[in-house]
């Protein structure tokens, strides 16, 4: 009985040991863990944080220029104020449109044109667009106008007119010329009698005088008398170019070794008229001729360089920054709105410096110019 009891007990024991040992492991006491399940894919795109909704980027501001009508390729004052918008497309980053006159009626149809596309600054070009720019910005005075070489009395709100002290230049120009002409005479002309042409004439005048004045020469201007501006010499064009050639012509006969046309294009005939010469020099205006023109560049003296792109450049850049507002911006020496050009290699170094040199009396006082030009701010 005893033998039977203790294999019992053996074969309870053998079979306790078998069931413990294909038993599951204990989980541990641990912290419990997350599910092991796979992530699951989003079934829609990831959504973005929820931030606050951003703007739309800001439209480019669009300035748009009225040429007069020389056109926009004048390589004069039309395509200077033109580089001014070129310069903020690519600085920037403005849209940059113009419109060319072909006639005088087109003033008007083109600043109109502009209105209705709702540029943000509109530049029109030239004396000549006073009036129709005047009647544009008085209709809608929420549009914002720069006219170039023009400015109004009493302001007008919305008009920033640029104008220059072209005579201040215009005076070295003169001196140098007296200082190279080996005939004793030097000419002039004119576009048309307006003061945005006759303040260069004069100021070239006033320089030739301030030469005979320091030297005791005589050197005779023709085209310009600034004692008698009624006679002063013009072409009646700012584009016809064989009215230029013939103009310089003429005063190359009666003995000018150096000529000086303002009248935009025009000029160029006179230019070929004296490179057809070979014996003379020509002074270019508004942009510098011997780069501007540079078949050219040989007979250009000097030019009398009115920098329209710098103050084209302000006027946009106040649009964007809403500093802008009705009044005027002047180029001077100064604040270098105007200047001479490049100088000829054939020009004396002393004359040259000697020239130069005239500048800090001239924005002093100390050499007086002519009143009846003086741009008051």
């Amino acid at each position: 009985m005893a033998k039977k009891l203790s294999l019992v007990l053996a074969v309870v024991v053998m079979a306790t040991m078998i069931l413990a040992a294909c038993a599951p492991a204990a989980t541990p006491t641990a912290a419990p863990v997350e599910p092991t399940a796979a992530p699951v894919e989003p079934t829609t795109a990831p959504v973005e944080p929820t931030v606050a909704p951003t703007e739309a980027p800001a439209a480019k501001i669009k300035v748009c220029e009225v040429t007069d009508t020389g056109g926009i390729d004048d390589k004069s004052f039309n395509a200077t104020a033109w580089k001014g918008v070129t310069d903020a497309v690519e600085t920037l980053g403005i849209e940059g449109k113009y419109l060319e006159s072909q006639e005088v009626a087109d003033y008007e149809k083109n600043i109109n044109a502009f209105v209705e596309e709702k540029c943000d600054l509109i530049i029109p070009v030239g004396f000549y667009l006073t009036d129709a720019t005047k009647a544009a910005a008085e209709a809608n005075p929420d549009v914002k106008f720069s006219i170039v070489d023009v400015s109004y009395d009493p302001i007008i709100p919305n008009i920033l007119g640029q104008v220059f002290q072209t005579d201040q230049a215009a005076f070295l120009a003169g001196y140098l010329a007296a200082g190279v002409t080996k005939t004793g005479k030097v000419g002039t002309f004119g576009g048309f009698p307006i003061p945005t042409v006759t303040i260069f004439m004069d100021g070239f005048a006033r320089g030739v005088a301030y030469y005979n004045e320091q030297k005791g020469t005589k050197v005779e201007v023709l085209g310009w008398d600034i004692n008698d501006p009624e006679k002063g010499l013009f072409s009646s064009s700012f584009d016809d170019q064989a009215k230029g050639k013939e103009l310089g012509n003429s005063l190359m006969d009666e003995g000018a070794d150096i000529i000086m046309p303002v009248a935009g294009p025009v000029g160029l005939g006179t230019a070929a008229a004296v490179k057809e010469r070979g014996n003379a020099y020509i002074i270019g205006v508004d942009s510098d001729w011997a780069l501007t023109n540079p078949e050219y560049a040989d007979i250009v003296l000097t030019s009398v360089m009115k920098l329209m792109d710098a103050t084209v450049l302000d006027s946009i850049k106040m649009v964007i920054d809403g500093t802008f507002k009705g009044g005027i911006t002047v180029g001077t020496l100064t604040n270098k709105g105007v200047g001479l050009g490049t100088i000829n290699a054939a020009v004396p170094e002393a004359l040259r410096t000697e020239t130069e040199a005239l500048a800090p009396s001239i924005i002093d006082g100390t050499i007086k110019l002519s009143d009846t030009f003086a741009i008051k701010q």
